[in-house]
């Protein structure tokens, strides 16, 4: 690793292991990465040279759905598990352009993402970042800073961008979701993005999600490519909204949208809205 970026890492962050939120930070075309995490992501692109199309399709998929929260289904306030590193059109300034004064609350347990979510997210009284794991449902859900902003007698976008797929099928994925979907007042909507793997129906995606799994799992942690019932059982008890579980561009698609072109990774990365009844 160059030793400018050594000196430039804020203190605590190991620059000497890659990180999850800093490879996606650099297929976003971010600066908060280091040369391992590059490392990596070169890594995956050799196996997915698209993999890029598909960190801008769930950013994409991101604005929309949170759009479509504030504007159709009226929900004022967000709790975003995993949320990453801040980048352009993070979750507050989406909401807050359709409900000024919405309040969210960001979830994350990365060092790097604290450093700058902190500097960055909570930017004002409507927006705190909590330092939890997803895996610690209660924990997040109890947090005094949670309950400072979330009133759960209302309705909440429950945001689960890209993180079920990193928790392992013995740490009970669904389970956590339900934990955190249970509190959550009627009229409530959960978001999930999710890596998948489409078996047979595509052989040579299917392929590719298991390349793909071997190396996520040797390098970056837990990485699960789900099958499509796999996935829709986190929604269980919800009312799924059109178009159902789809490809990440497939849901809504609006105007001025870069349009994911159906490469590899297209089928490789799913999601979906469903309101709690």
């Amino acid at each position: 690793m160059p030793d400018s970026e050594q000196a430039s890492a804020p203190s605590g962050i190991d620059t000497t292991r890659p990180s999850v939120a800093r490879v996606y930070d650099f297929m976003l075309g971010g600066k908060d990465n280091y040369e391992i995490d590059r490392q990596v992501a070169q890594a995956a692109l050799r196996i997915a040279p698209d993999a890029p199309e598909a960190a801008l399709a769930n950013r994409e998929f991101l604005r929309r759905t949170v759009r479509h929260l504030a504007a159709e289904a009226g929900i004022r306030q967000f709790l975003d598990i995993g949320s990453g590193l801040p980048t352009q059109g993070n979750v507050h300034e989406v909401a807050q352009a359709v409900i000024p004064g919405a309040h969210v609350v960001y979830v994350d347990h990365d060092p790097i993402v604290l450093a700058h979510g902190r500097a960055l997210l909570a930017v004002d009284e409507t927006t705190t970042i909590v330092e939890a794991d997803a895996r610690e449902p209660e924990k997040i859900l109890d947090d005094p800073r949670t309950r400072s902003l979330i009133d759960f007698d209302e309705p909440v976008g429950l945001l689960l961008f890209g993180i079920l797929h990193h928790l392992s099928d013995e740490e009970d994925p669904a389970g956590i979701a339900a934990r955190l979907i249970r509190p959550l007042a009627p009229g409530s909507h959960v978001v999930i993005s999710h890596f998948h793997n489409p078996g047979q129906e595509r052989p040579e995606v299917a392929e590719q999600a298991a390349t793909a799994e071997k190396l996520f799992n040797e390098h970056l942690g837990t990485g699960r490519w789900r099958t499509r019932a796999e996935i829709l059982a986190f929604f269980d008890g919800l009312d799924l909204l059109e178009p159902g579980l789809v490809p990440l561009p497939e849901w809504r698609p609006e105007t001025g949208d870069h349009q994911a072109a159906p490469g590899i990774t297209y089928h490789t990365f799913v999601g979906g809205v469903a309101r709690k009844p």
